[in-house]
């Protein structure tokens, strides 16, 4: 039976199913102070911390896989530009879904454990930075199928060999890059987190320099337009890559070392106010 209860907020009444007896019926029994718990007690508080402990390890593991599999589309999705292969590049489109599927289930587990666990202090940073990790991962994972789709549009073209050159070594370092975070975040190295943060201008620099090669190819000629953009936007999203692992590096940082990274993020994207006149 539904009773009303008499307490208003904000002019709702709250149905409770079944009310609560009153407490002086029911006093609590209490330990007295200094008497230990029992054998049984001590049993069931192991068993819940180390049901804790393997719900954090299940985390970490799930992590771990997904950034696997977009350390793995990320560098299909750069064979398959450089090789002109169709059916490696759809490959990579379908698998993009699997990391969807993951980033779904981190993110149910870490609301699952905040609702149940109440994390507190470490383990609240880690379920947090889990949650972090997994939404940039999503992300590169975004960002290589996007590749992807260049490949197959430009599939059946010439690619010119310098272009493609400077492609590959920005592809590469965006790839080891990505590889150092996640090493970083399995063995709680701030240092290396930090060394992979300062190290994405590196990154930046090779886009400017390839933006600026695109940009001239294009205007020497015209009908290089088409697979020139393709291959900007193919760069771009390659540094976007960088700006995620980066974004990971700050989250291990502030989860071995409690504060976040205050200095400046080091950026050399000068593209936005690049323009080019043909003389």
């Amino acid at each position: 039976m539904l009773t009303e209860k008499k307490t208003l907020l904000g002019g709702l009444r709250f149905w409770d199913r079944n009310p609560k007896p009153e407490a002086a019926a029911y006093p609590l029994e209490r330990k007295p102070e200094g008497e230990p718990m029992n054998e049984q007690a001590v049993k069931s508080a192991e068993h819940i911390v180390r049901s804790y402990e393997e719900e954090l390890a299940l985390l970490d593991k799930k992590i771990a896989q997904m950034g696997g599999l977009a350390e793995h589309i990320l560098g299909k999705s750069f064979d398959s530009i450089e090789r002109r292969d169709p059916m490696l590049a759809e490959l990579v489109v379908k698998s993009d879904k699997q990391i969807d599927t993951l980033e779904r289930e981190i993110e149910d587990q870490v609301i699952s454990m905040i609702a149940r666990r109440q994390p507190m202090a470490n383990d609240l940073r880690h379920v947090m930075a889990a949650l972090r990790i997994t939404g940039d991962l999503e992300r590169i994972g975004d960002l290589a199928k996007n590749i992807a789709k260049r490949a197959l549009a430009i599939a059946h073209e010439s690619h010119p060999k310098p272009l493609m050159t400077g492609l590959r070594h920005m592809g590469e370092l965006a790839l080891a890059q990505l590889k150092e975070v996640l090493d970083a975040y399995a063995e709680r190295d701030a240092d290396r987190a930090l060394a992979v943060w300062r190290d994405d201008e590196n990154i930046d620099a090779m886009y400017n320099s390839l933006f600026r090669e695109l940009l001239t190819y294009m205007m020497e000629d015209p009908r290089n337009i088409g697979l020139s953009t393709h291959l900007l936007f193919g760069a771009k999203n390659i540094e976007r890559v960088g700006d995620h692992t980066t974004n990971i590096a700050e989250t291990v940082h502030f989860l071995v070392r409690g504060v976040n990274i205050t200095d400046d993020r080091p950026k050399g994207d000068d593209t936005s106010s690049t323009l080019f006149a043909k003389e």
